[in-house]
């Protein structure tokens, strides 16, 4: 039972490592290229990120598919869909029970509260964005999570400074039928290893 347990944690933190790969190649989640974390940073967040993720799919399995974890500086952005609103609450819970986590923005939708038409429309909605933010020369676009849910656009990520923070929230409100942006960017000088 044990060699099983171990087996799956262990498929499952190779599998996250190659999917993340892949994903940040497209543009999702922090470029290593423009991320202005440090190493230890880096390497802190990306173990409380596993750990999470490990976590959840042993809780269930369908979380590995349904849910995605993104960690900056101790700071946890979920996003993905549950089937239940207790689920959420639940996964919330896990989120803040990971050590060395500071905070948690939950983006979990609850399936069924979205129809075709507003899944597609929450797509074009990011791909307007993620596209304004590669051709604005004062963001570093590889820094940035985006997601949509009913017309509404979360920001996670890292901007150099504050220009470029209001550059990213301005591109957003920008976009054609969205009803709120809500965003959490941190600045480069807010990051914690940065204070001392």
């Amino acid at each position: 039972m044990i060699k099983k347990i171990i087996s799956t944690v262990f498929l499952i933190l190779v599998l996250t490592s190659c999917v993340k790969g892949n994903l940040s190649t497209f543009g999702k989640g922090v470029s290593i290229g423009f991320d202005p974390r440090t190493i230890g940073m880096q390497i802190d967040d990306t173990i409380m990120q596993k750990n999470l993720v490990a976590r959840l799919t042993l809780t269930e399995k369908k979380y590995f598919l349904y849910i995605q974890v993104e960690v900056l500086d101790g700071r946890v952005f979920l996003t993905g869909k549950v089937e239940e609103p207790e689920e959420k609450i639940k996964i919330t819970k896990m989120a803040w029970e990971t050590k060395g986590i500071r905070s948690v923005k939950n983006a979990i939708e609850i399936k069924g509260q979205s129809n075709f038409k507003s899944t597609a429309k929450d797509i074009l909605i990011t791909s307007q964005l993620r596209t304004a933010l590669l051709f604005n020369r004062l963001v570093k676009s590889g820094n940035y999570t985006l997601e949509t849910i009913n017309k509404t656009i979360y920001i996670f990520g890292i901007a150099m400074n504050a220009e470029e923070k209001k550059e990213v929230i301005g591109e957003a409100n920008k976009i054609y039928d969205v009803d709120e942006v809500i965003p959490t960017i941190y600045l480069v000088s807010e990051l914690s290893r940065n204070k001392i």
